[in-house]
């Protein structure tokens, strides 16, 4: 009998962590044979066999990771993990240090200075962890993000206090040194960062993205990577000035102060400068006209700006995450997330493996280690679930949402291992640490799923007051080809991004993201060629819209292709960024821009009148225009719906603004509607091409309102004008 999918995914788990066991009780066996190995190498190698060395070991680096994050993903677990775990096997301590034809001392040997591997290797991950927080920081825009996720910060920022308090309190306890001590203060942030993606998959399989504690969880981990980045920098400054403080006393309150303040002065203005000439940056690197020039040029400014904040004191990572923060806002941003895309996958990687070859095995293992790794990682769970879930009670979550929020944030990741990598780097931090925040960063991510499943199962709502709608819905498009489906996906981003929506990319390799704007949350995840969306029902109409505008925009230009004539724009009809509820779109309803008795007999004659009456009125700048871009739409595809109901629609240069027209016919017309009736009630609605407006929002807002049969029946017979237009009006028919 076949096993079942879970079965099989739990006994394959047990398979791998046992491997892994086994494979780390060797650990010690491997180091003494790595430590003989290093005490036996002689004089430095020419720069020739160096170089060699070198390479062969990105080869097998790169080969070891593929396998190890395939192996892990399939398994449900983060891909980083995997890569992680391939360093500790090939490292140093493990099998790297064994004997080799050819390399006596082991393919990875143990070094004799502060790293386990060698300065060359150990440079190529310096370079892809600048890489990945440059990447990181492209994807942030601080603008929309700042405006939609007021609740996200309130709790990132508890969890940032409390994760930060208690890991360094930890340290205080368990080393018997002062709060201030720089162990003590890389311990407090290590604890702070938060891992997304493994939380972002469990909400989207449990299709929780777009309740309030998923939206919350999702907003604060960016925060939590922010914040996290300011504490860095504060933190290294105070270390800097710890470390050279020659007589070893303690600093006045005031010293400290000045140091974080001038640390947090650079970030800060840094920061500040980037963004007020965020567009200037991107003209300048347009000038060098090619794609690929301007996106390695970008990555270039990426590695300076990380060389000056080095060059200060502060970490690397930090001027990385600057320079992405401040082309992110700029319409160059998504073509160096694209183009730098090969780099990131090659040299990301690497960086987990090289962290993972600095584990010493036998260091881990040890009493004292695991007794402070146990006791650290509880306390850092801890942090998690009571900063930022307390801080949900400030924010109208009950104490169910709480403990889902809390348990949402637990992982750790890729910020946590940069930062414990700088901490070993500069000799803040010893083996015995390191292995110690690698025993938090492994314990947590594998804790995080079981825990917040079993926080999502609890019974109940977890707002104090009845959101808009507790139930969500989804709805499932399937492509022939994964290439239509990218299309698709990265359009629908892009442009519900320039329409005011927030849209975090959680897991790019797994086609997870989510968009968000005010009280719309949408979970989008794309599986080869299968698109999902997963929202409220009450923005359902929403999302239906905007992927059949998508589809029909797309299918515009694939026929203009074809006829050989000159392709149309893209973009995607742009949402108000004024706010408007449903109530104030709908009021876009005028009664003197409807006509109770249309005269026309054909869809030609009915879209005419409807856009003569605007004329009119003075609504349109250029009448033809508008009427050639109604028309042109009902060529690509009509716009009759069902019910008796025609939408035609339009952008178009010829409006500054968006108008509506209503007519009614009750006798009916063909409009090729999709039920083949007749279609009784026309609504034309046209809006200005280059500018946002609620074009979408409008059509998804009317189509609620005339899906009630007696609403529909009423509208097509009213008396007048004015009562035509007050049933429209009508909010949440």
């Amino acid at each position: 009998m076949k096993k079942s999918n879970g079965t099989g995914k739990v006994t394959k788990t047990v398979r791998l962590l046992l491997v892994t066991i086994i494979l780390l009780a060797l650990g010690p066996v491997f180091q003494a044979a790595a430590q003989e190995g290093a005490e036996a190498a002689g004089a430095s190698e020419p720069l020739t066999e160096t170089m060699a060395h070198l390479v062969l070991q990105i080869g097998i680096i790169l080969f070891a990771v593929r396998a190890g994050g395939g192996l892990v993903k399939k398994l449900g677990i983060p891909s980083v993990l995997g890569e992680l775990l391939a360093g500790v096997v090939i490292g140093p301590y493990a099998l790297g240090g064994l004997w080799f034809p050819g390399f006596p001392q082991g393919i990875f040997p143990l070094t004799g200075g502060s790293l386990a591997v060698s300065t060359e290797l150990y440079s190529f991950a310096a370079v892809a962890s600048i890489i990945l927080l440059f990447a990181s920081g492209l994807e942030t825009d601080l603008e929309l993000f700042l405006r939609y996720s007021a609740a996200g910060g309130i709790i990132g920022i508890g969890g940032v206090i409390f994760s930060f308090g208690t890991g360094a309190l930890v340290g205080v306890v368990l080393l018997g040194v002062p709060f201030m001590d720089p162990r003590c203060l890389f311990l407090g942030i290590l604890s702070t960062a938060t891992s997304v993606g493994i939380t972002a998959r469990i909400l989207s399989d449990q299709k929780k993205m777009d309740s309030p504690e998923g939206v919350t969880i999702l907003a604060a981990a960016v925060f939590d990577d922010v914040l996290g980045i300011i504490a860095l920098a504060v933190v290294l400054g105070i270390v800097s000035l710890l470390t050279g403080n020659a007589d070893g006393g303690s600093l006045s309150a005031g010293t400290i102060l000045g140091i974080a303040g001038k640390a947090l002065g650079i970030w800060l203005g840094f920061t500040v400068l980037g963004l007020i000439f965020s567009k200037k940056i991107a003209l300048f690197l347009k000038l060098f006209k090619s794609t690929f020039d301007f996106s390695i040029l970008a990555l270039g400014l990426a590695l300076i700006l990380a060389g000056i904040f080095e060059k200060q004191g502060l970490a690397m990572i930090i001027g990385a995450y600057i320079a992405g923060l401040s082309l992110s806002k700029t319409d160059i941003a998504a073509v160096i997330q694209e183009r730098i895309h090969g780099l990131y996958e090659f040299f990301v990687p690497l960086f987990f493996a090289v962290m993972g070859m600095m584990v010493n095995i036998k260091e881990i293992f040890s009493g004292p280690v695991l007794i402070f790794g146990v006791v650290y990682t509880a306390m850092a769970i801890a942090a998690k679930i009571v900063g930022c879930g307390g801080s949900g009670l400030l924010l109208g979550f009950n104490l169910r949402g709480c403990i889902r929020i809390g348990t949402g944030m637990i992982p750790r990741g890729e910020v946590a291992l940069i930062i414990a990598g700088i901490g070993l780097a500069s000799g803040i931090l010893n083996e015995q640490l390191f292995g110690v925040v690698i025993l938090m960063t492994l314990i947590t991510t594998l804790a995080a799923p079981p825990l917040l499943n079993a926080a999502l199962k609890l019974p109940g709502s977890g707002t104090k007051k009845p959101v808009k709608d507790d139930n969500s819905a989804s709805m499932v498009w399937e492509f022939k080809l994964d290439e239509i489906a990218d299309l698709v996906i990265d359009t629908l981003l892009n442009n519900l991004k320039k329409e005011g929506f927030y849209v975090q990319m959680m897991n790019i390799d797994e086609g997870l993201s989510q968009a968000r704007k005010d009280d719309i949350a949408l979970s989008i995840t794309e599986e080869e060629s299968k698109v999902t969306i997963v929202t409220s029902h009450a923005d359902m109409p929403f999302v239906k819209t905007a992927v059949y505008e998508v589809l029909l925009d797309l299918y515009e230009a694939i026929q203009n292709l074809k006829d050989s004539s000159d392709p149309k724009s893209m973009k995607l009809e742009l949402l108000d960024k004024n706010g408007r509820t449903r109530e104030d779109l709908l009021s876009l309803i005028r009664a003197e821009s409807i006509i109770l008795n249309l005269k026309g007999n054909t869809k030609e004659e009915v879209i005419t009148e409807l856009v003569d009456l605007l004329a009119a009125q003075g609504k349109l700048e250029d009448r033809d225009a508008a009427l050639a871009a109604v028309m042109q739409r009902e060529q690509t595809m009509s716009t009759g719906m069902q019910h008796g109901i025609a939408l035609p629609h339009g952008k178009t240069d010829g409006v500054s603004a968006i108008a509506v027209a209503v007519g009614i016919k009750k006798e009916g017309i063909d409009f090729e509607a999709v039920d083949g009736e007749k279609s009784r009630l026309f609504i034309l609605v046209v809006s200005p091409r280059k500018v946002s407006g609620p074009h979408i929002q409008f059509l998804a807002a009317i189509g609620t309102v005339l899906k009630d049969e007696n609403m529909r029946e009423q509208v097509v017979n009213a008396s007048s004008q004015e009562r035509a237009a007050e049933l429209l009006r009508k909010e949440g028919c």
